[in-house]
């Protein structure tokens, strides 16, 4: 099955490869260098810590290169399932208890980020939100137990 991704995620991941390739590859293999160059490399504290951190680099162009190769990528300006969430779905939840709302947009597991509102599709609050629509109460389980919200609102659109 192929991962979905929006296209403004997917331009991002293309932009971190790019960075990572062209910005980040580079600046390491001259560490290595450099590092190499001031001798005995097995108490070369500053090659050691070079050759990890191109360990990483190396393997977030991989992670990056498949995630991208394999994805699904969604025009969110093409989805409008009205007021059912779906995926690309920004939603706008009230809590039951409380006056507090809160939004999220639910994208694909590469480009969730809490912080900024956007959630995994396969994450918990994701799979209650999915289905359900605008007017709904929904009971989604936290670390502080079952929180209980209504679905606000629901929009589609990037």
């Amino acid at each position: 099955m192929r991962a979905p991704l929006t296209h403004i995620g997917a331009k991002r991941l293309r932009e971190e490869l790019e960075r990572l390739k062209t910005v980040e590859r580079p600046r390491v293999i001259e560490a290595i260098a450099e590092a190499r160059a001031h001798g005995d490399l097995k108490e070369n504290a500053e090659y050691h810590a070079a050759r990890e951190q191109q360990g990483f680099i190396e393997g977030r162009i991989k992670e990056l290169e498949f995630a991208l190769s394999h994805a699904q990528i969604i025009d969110l300006g093409s989805i409008d399932a009205g007021s059912r969430i779906v995926f690309g779905a920004r939603v706008v939840l009230a809590a039951c208890d409380s006056d507090q709302e809160v939004r999220y947009q639910i994208v694909g597991d590469l480009e969730a980020d809490i912080k900024h509102g956007m959630v995994s599709i396969s994450s918990p609050l994701a799979r209650a939100l999915i289905g359900k629509h605008e007017g709904d109460t929904v009971s989604i389980q936290a670390p502080g137990g079952t929180r209980e919200y209504d679905i606000v609102e629901v929009r589609y659109g990037e």
